[in-house]
């Protein structure tokens, strides 16, 4: 059916051609009195499927001279359109929108006006700016709906991958250590070693502290900094068996590792949930965390912090999500902030 070229889109004046259009597909916005005005999105994706012939004056517009006029008047219309393109050909119908969100999304066989959006949808190029703090209010505005949001990420050979994006709250079933006479231990740079046997396997048990390696217990910079925190450890130097404060613990724990305080304060956070914190190193996050018993439980959790405001690389948190998938466990990204807030990523097939 013939539609007209305007400023803003494409309009399909005949009124029994713009009704069926319609009711096939809810494409475009009904008039008043007939007629049915399209998107750019949705005039070039009908041209495609050859349900719709575009014209300018009486002259036919090429499906090149059409995407070539959209791009021009719209920002980013490329990755936009190969968004609503490939949910279109899922079989949802989609509702372009202005704001911080691109598309609001029908389930399949809903229909606008009639059915609540199931998906709220962005378009971004992999080259985008990954921003967590935009993502969590995103995440927030489209919880406090009921709706998920959803990213499509748009590689440069035109692929897509869809990441499902939640505001997370992971809670553990960490033990509280009970009061006891702080355990003697000793600060050899990186990390600490308790000696005593008896005292190393009770302060391991006391909450999953630290490993033990024969019959010692070696502790992590965070366990050391976080247990002499709560009074449970008296820390000394190996070297000259003398008391070692928190504030130069400190000092020395930022000397070895830049981002010490950044990582302490989301350990804390952690720890205060209940959840039993490791290092991730061996999975290229910071930390992997576990419900219960480590011994028992698999970690459920990866976790990466990063100080508030900051702006990353897209390609990177593809990576941790595809390998926490790999390992199964899920990718927690973590806002170090006055509080620490946490988004989960999950790669998902709509």
């Amino acid at each position: 059916m013939p539609g007209e070229l305007r400023e803003d889109g494409v309009a399909v004046d005949d009124p029994a051609e713009a009704s069926t259009l319609y009711n096939r597909g809810y494409f475009g916005t009904p008039r008043s009195g007939g007629g049915l005005d399209l998107s750019f999105l949705e005039a070039l994706y009908l041209v495609e499927a050859e349900r719709l012939r575009v014209e300018r004056q009486g002259k036919p517009v090429s499906l090149g001279e059409l995407f070539r006029i959209a791009g021009a008047r719209e920002n980013a219309f490329e990755i936009r359109y190969l968004v609503y393109r490939d949910l279109r050909q899922r079989g949802y119908v989609v509702e372009a929108q202005d704001g911080p969100v691109d598309f609001h999304v029908l389930p399949r066989g809903g229909a606008p006006r009639k059915t609540p959006s199931k998906y709220w949808v962005r378009a971004l190029s992999e080259r985008a700016v990954f921003d967590l703090a935009e993502l969590l209010e995103r995440a927030e505005e489209a919880a406090s709906v009921r709706k998920t949001l959803l990213l499509g990420l748009v590689d440069e050979e035109s692929d897509l991958t869809y990441y499902a994006v939640r505001e997370a709250s992971p809670r553990g079933h960490r033990p509280s250590p009970r009061a006891a006479p702080p355990v003697v231990v000793h600060f050899q740079g990186d990390r600490a070693v308790v000696l005593d046997e008896g005292e190393a396997k009770r302060l391991h048990d006391a909450g999953y502290f630290g490993k033990l390696v024969g019959r010692r217990l070696q502790l992590s910079l965070l366990e050391t900094a976080f247990l002499l925190k709560a009074g449970l450890i008296e820390v000394r130097s190996a070297g000259t068996d003398r008391p070692i404060r928190l504030p130069r613990l400190l000092r020395e724990a930022k000397a070895v590792q830049p981002d010490f305080a950044l990582r302490l304060r989301a350990y804390e956070d952690l720890m205060s949930r209940g959840v039993i914190t490791k290092t991730g190193f061996k999975y290229g996050a910071h930390f992997r965390a576990y419900e219960g018993d480590p011994e028992v439980h698999h970690a459920k959790y990866l976790v990466h912090v990063v100080p508030r405001g900051h702006r990353g690389a897209w390609p990177e948190i593809s990576r941790a999500v595809r390998l926490a998938h790999g390992v199964k466990k899920q990718i927690l990204f973590g806002e170090v902030g006055p509080e620490v807030r946490y988004v989960k990523l999950e790669r998902v097939r709509p």
